[in-house]
């Protein structure tokens, strides 16, 4: 299954060392422009911004939406294309619009004509779509080509087909093929973050390891400081080490932030697994250069067979919810066998109201308790103290939006006044922080893929035009 290998280069001659900015975590998030020209003085090579994540849950792939405002994402992309141009230096943007769908990609790219026409810049420009064809997807299925990663279940056409979106996410060589194309900007879909960082670098012959791992404790920005500020950072790679160097008021990496930064989001510390390898993080080693700044060495690299993670968002249901509180003791006391009354309640009231031919697994009705274990559930590890006030959001999800407001709307009574022995009459212990109380939060999505694809080349999968954003268009494959 080992594809096709692909070697691009680009045309300056070999570097000691490759500088670059990381600007912001993602675009949108807030670039600081001051930090941002101290860096530039710096004379990088390129400029390099995540634009998406998982993070942000499966609403922004299955809806087609950003999570940032536009005018947020504008602001970011405004100074990282001027910064671009008037350096003469390339800019590449990844995981466009949060999700990195197409019509993410789209969306970013009208902002990016907008920049253009409004600071009469000229842009050669490379769009790289990493949502796939369903039908494509369901050959190379067929073909025993993509594989589940753990802990997740085998796919079938038919959950290939109830996607409402599936992006693959690329790595560095479509990124590569765009810059050894000539052009200024790359604007791409779902990409790798460390991929948008390590695909000039490794095109300069610079060693993989310190290439990848260089983009990986870059891409996040600021975070791989001590403690998060506003700020860039600057990061240089030579033969032998990459040297990490925050721009900003009192940001300051250290070893132990760096290799913290290093560490995370990933089921191993030590390894990193990206399309073309894995990055192996056992013999780094790193180092105070000055009372800011980092130095990295002894990282290497592991070339693995190609593959391209897939991920797909599937429509769940429309929501609706009730938020409110209780501060009664008594009831705290006995929340759990509380709510159990309350949610048995609803379903009578449910069953009479709509009828028994409703189908109770079609729908979910579930208790959020905030303030008693609703974080990290039966992990509490104080599970004798009560507070004195608990936030219950109840979340009703069903295959229609009326269907999920008619069961909120039911469930909303016993809520209010769902009794308890210690106290005769009736009582009112549940405080609605909205009025109405149910409000309606449309459809909601999940993921449904954790895969990998096996595609026989490595640009197979992505597409890319190229774009000068004064007016003429080609495209290519």
């Amino acid at each position: 299954m080992e594809p096709e290998s692909i070697c691009v280069k680009m045309a300056s001659p070999k570097l000691q060392q490759i500088r670059f900015i990381s600007p912001v975590g993602s675009v949108g998030g807030g670039i600081c422009s001051a930090a941002f020209d101290e860096a530039l003085a710096q004379a990088p090579h390129f400029i390099a911004c995540d634009a998406g994540t998982t993070d942000a849950g499966p609403f922004s792939l299955g809806m087609g939406v950003p999570a940032f405002p536009r005018e947020a994402v504008k602001r970011d992309l405004s100074l990282i294309l001027r910064a671009g141009r008037k350096a003469n230096i390339p800019v590449i943007i990844g995981s466009a619009g949060t999700a990195g769908g197409d019509v993410h990609v789209d969306w970013v790219l009208e902002i990016a004509r907008e920049i253009v026409a409004e600071h009469h810049l000229r842009l050669r420009t490379a769009i790289i779509y990493a949502e796939q064809d369903k039908a494509y997807l369901k050959r190379l299925l067929h073909q025993n080509r993509i594989l589940p990663l753990d802990p997740a279940p085998p796919i079938s056409d038919r959950i290939i087909d109830h996607s409402s979106r599936i992006v693959g996410m690329m790595g560095v060589e479509p990124l590569q093929q765009a810059i050894a194309d000539g052009a200024d900007f790359v604007l791409a879909g779902r990409c790798s973050d460390s991929a948008l960082f390590a695909a000039i670098p490794l095109m300069q012959g610079f060693p993989p390891g310190l290439a990848w791992h260089a983009g990986k404790v870059s891409e996040c920005g600021t975070l791989v400081c001590e403690a998060l500020g506003k700020g860039v950072i600057f990061t240089t790679i030579s033969q032998d080490e990459i040297s990490i160097r925050p721009y900003g008021d009192g940001l300051r990496c250290t070893p132990q932030s760096v290799a913290a930064h290093s560490l995370y989001e990933n089921s191993n510390p030590y390894l990193h697994r990206e399309c073309s390898g894995t990055f192996d993080l056992t013999n780094s080693t790193f180092e105070a250069i000055d009372d800011v700044a980092v130095r990295i060495r002894g990282t290497e690299f592991i070339s693995e067979p190609y593959t391209v993670k897939l991920e797909g968002a599937a429509l769940a249901g429309y929501q609706s919810i009730i938020v409110g509180g209780i501060r009664d003791p008594r009831v705290i006391g006995q929340l759990e066998s509380w709510l159990a009354g309350v949610r048995g309640y609803i379903d009578e009231s449910v069953s009479h109201v709509l009828g028994d031919e409703l189908d109770k697994s079609s729908y979910s009705l579930i208790f959020h308790a905030y303030g008693f274990n609703a974080v990290i559930g039966s992990l509490e590890p104080d599970q004798t103290h009560l507070p004195h006030e608990v936030g219950i959001v109840l979340e009703v999800t069903a295959p229609t939006q009326d269907l999920a407001h008619k069961l909120a709307q039911l469930s909303r009574q016993p809520l209010l006044h769902y009794p308890i022995k210690e106290w005769a009459g009736s009582i009112t212990s549940f405080a609605c922080l909205h009025n109405p109380a149910v409000i309606d939060r449309g459809p909601v999505y999940r993921f449904n893929l954790n895969h990998v694809a096996v595609p026989f080349t490595p640009l197979e999968m992505f597409r890319t035009h190229f774009i000068d954003l004064c007016g003429s268009e080609k495209s290519w494959s």
